[in-house]
């Protein structure tokens, strides 16, 4: 097993002067877990790229263990890659796709059966082994590309959008497979998705990248809680939190009729006249029907979960329409076109700088 660091590691392509990856600076402990994530053209493929040695770095260095592998080619830096559309070869059998690369490695037919079956059995693979992958399902080839990854025994697991061919509920199961056989394997991975729930749901770690650049690595639980500027409040959780530019008061926010409290401290490290405050959509309280605290919700769309439903509305803020997303208990849900006030919960609000989009309270 080893540790990878990214040592402000940087790609340019040919013909363009804008990284697509700049200064990309996390280092991976050993056994973890790290998920980069991001919207298209962030550069999270890139990077992933470069660790498997399929794209130049320009400048900076990766290293693996001790080992500075940053101009290696990939098959000298004892790493697997597991791709989005599997790359299983359609005329071997499902076993002598999981053995190829130790075949093509000269390892003998016996340890090489050894190991595809033990792969097999850890992946609930065995009674497919003879079986060619146009016989098996969008998710059983998955499995097949995880058993020769897996087989190899790498340092490292290189995962690139492997679920993203897979029906939503074939996601869920099969996310929750990788998560678990990763933690079983004690293999350092770094596993690559556009999906933000994925992200919270198997990392250890999440590194947020935007344009090339990162944004913020933490684990799961602190970027939910406090994300480090506005692009990754706006994109970490689901549905997005939402964000609004409130005039500062005495004391804190003025968040329509009402003033919500804000630590001092984040308000006296700005200048701003005002400021975007994050509430997510759980963190509002519902006031009563004759109510005027907070701001007054127009319900436009009610999307029921059964446990609960979330209220996609418009709301007057500052003289400006803002559309807001507010959830409610799935026992107790509105009308479509009928009016809720809501008041951000005091101590669940995050605010950043409208200016430079940096957090401001802790």
């Amino acid at each position: 097993m080893a540790t990878v660091t990214f040592d402000k590691a940087t790609r340019i392509y040919p013909g363009s002067t804008k990284p697509a990856v700049d200064a990309l600076d996390i280092e991976i402990a050993d056994g973890e877990f790290l998920v980069l994530v991001g919207p298209s053209g962030c550069g999270k493929s890139t990077s992933l790229r470069m660790l498997a040695g399929l794209e130049d770095v320009n400048g900076g260095a990766i290293r693996i263990g001790d080992r500075d592998v940053t101009h290696l080619p990939p098959k000298d830096r004892d790493i697997a890659m597991v791709f989005q559309n599997y790359a299983l070869y359609p005329h071997m059998t499902v076993a002598d796709n999981m053995g190829f690369a130790l075949k093509i490695a000269g390892v003998n037919k016996a340890e090489i059966r050894k190991k595809v079956e033990e792969a097999a059995k850890i992946l609930d693979l065995t009674e497919y082994l003879d079986r060619k992958p146009k016989a098996l399902s969008g998710g059983q080839r998955q499995r097949v590309a995880m058993g020769r990854a897996i087989v190899r025994e790498p340092q490292v697991f290189l995962m690139d959008e492997p679920l993203s061919n897979l029906d939503a509920k074939l996601r869920v199961s099969t996310r929750t497979q990788i998560a678990s056989l990763q933690r079983r394997l004690g293999i350092t991975t770094v596993y690559v998705t556009h999906d933000q729930v994925e992200a919270l749901t198997m990392g250890d770690r999440v590194a947020v990248l935007k344009d090339g650049l990162l944004q913020q690595v933490d684990t799961p639980r602190n970027m939910y809680d406090k994300p480090a500027n506005l692009f990754v409040a706006g994109f970490i959780g689901s549905p997005a939190m939402n964000l609004v530019e409130v005039p500062v008061a005495d004391g804190g926010v003025k968040f329509g009729n009402s003033v919500v409290p804000v630590e001092r401290d984040a308000l006296s490290s700005t200048s701003d006249k005002n400021v975007t405050v994050g509430v997510r959509p759980e963190h509002f309280d519902v006031a009563g029907a004759d109510s005027d605290q907070g701001v007054a919700v127009v319900v436009n769309v009610v999307e029921e979960l059964g446990s609960d439903a979330f209220v996609y509305g418009t709301a007057q803020i500052g003289g400006e329409a803002k559309d807001l997303v507010v959830r409610v208990g799935g026992r107790d849900v509105p009308e479509k076109g009928s009016t809720l006030h809501v008041v951000p919960r005091p101590g669940e609000t995050h605010v950043f700088s409208t200016s430079t989009g940096a957090r401001l309270s802790d």
